[in-house]
């Protein structure tokens, strides 16, 4: 008998006295890990608005809000604010219903099913930031150019951009665009990519489990 089969006898005697854990007590081990990913998403969510509005107080100076009015961006600014207030909260209380799903499972396959609920949730909310922040930034860049032009005594003169100058203008708000997005997209993705992977996980191990 060679050293290799050896080593594999020796491995199968150890083997008999490793614990087996049983179907239930995996599943449970698998439902308390992703239970508690999906409560620190609904606590991250929480942290992530408050520390938004905390922001949004401190930075909305009496200067701040001067120069929305010089360019006539205060009505859009509100009306941003509150209905981008609104769709986090109706998305917080999608993380709330995801976390007492997944708290109330029963069985396996239902906790696959809110598995992959929670996560597509987390892609939709990601999204919306991304494609709300885009489209303000768009708008109020378009806006403040209008309003300039409207203010102006000679706004055909101050805003006569040849076609270089538009093109630089163009790219580079199109440059900072891209460049805000890539930084949002990497502050979630680090945030909440980190989570979804682990969920991910636990859900290929309930594949795995029911299929054995």
């Amino acid at each position: 008998m060679d050293d290799l089969d050896l080593l594999k006898k020796d491995w199968k005697k150890q083997e008999k006295n490793l614990p087996h854990l049983s179907y239930n007590e995996i599943y449970k081990m698998i439902w308390k890990k992703s239970s508690s990913i999906v409560r620190w998403i609904f606590v991250i969510s929480i942290i992530e608005f408050l520390l938004g509005a905390v922001l949004n107080i401190v930075l909305n100076t009496e200067e701040s809000w001067a120069q929305m009015e010089k360019y006539n961006l205060t009505e859009f600014t509100i009306i941003t604010y509150i209905v981008s207030y609104l769709i986090t909260f109706y998305f917080i209380f999608r993380f709330y219903k995801n976390y007492r799903s997944i708290s109330t499972t029963d069985s396996a396959s239902q906790l696959m099913k809110n598995i992959l609920k929670t996560r597509k949730t987390v892609k939709y909310y990601i999204g919306f930031v991304l494609i709300s922040t885009g489209i303000v930034f768009l708008i109020t860049v378009f806006l403040m150019l209008r309003n300039h032009a409207l203010d102006s005594e000679l706004p055909s003169e101050n805003m006569a951009f040849d076609a270089k100058q538009w093109f630089i203008f163009i790219g580079g708000t199109l440059i900072a665009l891209v460049l805000l997005l890539g930084v949002i997209w990497l502050i979630y993705r680090l945030i909440y990519g980190i989570l979804l992977k682990r969920l991910y996980k636990n859900y290929k191990e309930l594949k795995k489990l029911e299929m054995d």
